[in-house]
């Protein structure tokens, strides 16, 4: 076995860590916790597998250097045990063995390990492996550090975000409410102009108040505090309704319903389902012009129904195709950055809930298809 000489580690942030060594040969012990300790690391040992689970539960260690071939628990044993313990099983493992056979050091892996120095073994070798663990494992401490620091900013913005859209809303309706007064009940005293500021006012509120209502619900959905309420509905009926409902906004668009005669149901939330479709029918309407054409199409398989919506607008670049569906994602096309990039967002935690799936299909300059499935296991 080589004796330990003068060492001088690299990484001086290491020093003074807790390793654990295990082997049942002392000289091995003494030599490794010599090579440890003039690295500057401190040094606990045990010479069995049971006395090495003691003493990691004891003083959960930084690392532990681990030896295979032992009696009564050899190392793989003790491995899976610190592996199962949830406040240990995060201590890197490097195992120490004179085997050197390709299947020994897969089964090392496979029981937990992160390392496997063969004996006999140089000391600067085995410092240089320890020190790079230490730090692997210091980096991921730290990045889950900052992971926790930003949930919870996270957290505190969306807390922010949604105390001020409730608190946006009520006003909101209100205005709303005497616009539409003004408009149906002064409409006399008003010139054209005046009657149209007012429309248009009151259209830009209303538009207001469903955005408010979309995060509201978003924040409510990310919760898993928005339930669904789920009963037997008509997809086909539905997507009529719609349409009806933008009938005022088609312009001299071309739109048209393809949808099997008869009726297509599900067991769904049929309010929740009808605001995905107006999201969808919505945004084809904002990017396509007026003289274009919109197709809802409603198709039903044996295992799930189909709901899309086709345009012949500007089309979507295929860099933007999956960031559309993320909160706030938008097009990078400064034209069309026009909303809060949360309709989409909306529609594909609706959809997911409902354990179907949303996608689109699109080429920049050739419309583009929004699609989203619903599983038609709880038809009826």
């Amino acid at each position: 076995m080589p004796r330990a000489e003068s060492l001088n580690p690299n990484l001086a942030s290491h020093k003074g860590q807790d390793i654990l060594v295990v082997d049942d040969t002392p000289a091995s012990l003494r030599l490794l916790t010599e090579i440890l300790q003039e690295g500057g690391h401190k040094t606990h040992t045990a010479c069995n597998g049971m006395l090495a689970l003691e003493a990691a539960r004891a003083i959960p260690p930084d690392l532990i250097l681990l030896d295979i071939n032992m009696p009564e628990m050899n190392g793989y044993q003790v491995s899976e045990w610190l592996k199962a313990d949830s406040e240990l099983n995060d201590i890197p493992i490097i195992f120490l063995s004179g085997l050197q056979e390709t299947s020994d050091k897969v089964k090392a892996f496979q029981a937990g390990g992160v390392d496997y120095i063969t004996k006999p073994f140089q000391p600067k070798e085995v410092l240089a492996r320890v020190q790079a663990h230490l730090e692997l494992r210091r980096q991921r401490r730290l990045l889950q550090e900052n992971y926790e620091a930003l949930k919870k900013l996270e957290r505190f913005r969306d807390n922010l975000t949604h105390m001020i859209v409730h608190d946006m809303r009520s006003p909101l309706v209100t205005i709303s409410g005497f616009l539409k007064l003004l408009e149906n009940h002064e409409a006399e005293k008003l010139s054209a102009n005046g009657l149209n500021f007012i429309r248009e006012a009151r259209q830009s509120i209303e538009r207001l108040i469903d955005t408010c209502k979309s995060m509201l619900d978003i924040s409510r959905l990310e919760a898993s505090e928005l339930k669904l309420i789920v009963a037997e509905c008509d997809l086909c009926d539905l997507a009529r309704s719609v349409l009806e409902a933008f009938e005022p906004l088609k312009g001299d668009r071309e739109w048209a319903l393809d949808a099997p005669a008869e009726p297509v149901k599900l067991n769904a939330d049929a309010t929740l389902i009808s605001r995905v479709i107006q999201n969808l029918v919505a945004n084809a309407i904002k990017f396509t012009a007026n003289d274009g054409s919109i197709r809802l199409c409603i198709s039903m398989t044996n295992h799930e129904a189909h709901i899309a919506v086709v345009d012949d607008g500007r089309g979507i670049p295929v860099r933007d195709q999956e960031r559309i569906f993320e909160k706030f994602g938008q097009v990078e096309d400064a034209d069309a950055r026009t909303g809060t990039g949360l309709g989409l967002f909306f529609c594909k935690l609706v959809v997911e809930l409902h354990g179907g799936r949303i996608g689109v299909q699109s080429n920049e300059g050739e419309g583009s298809t929004f699609w989203f499935t619903l599983s038609a296991s709880a038809a009826n």
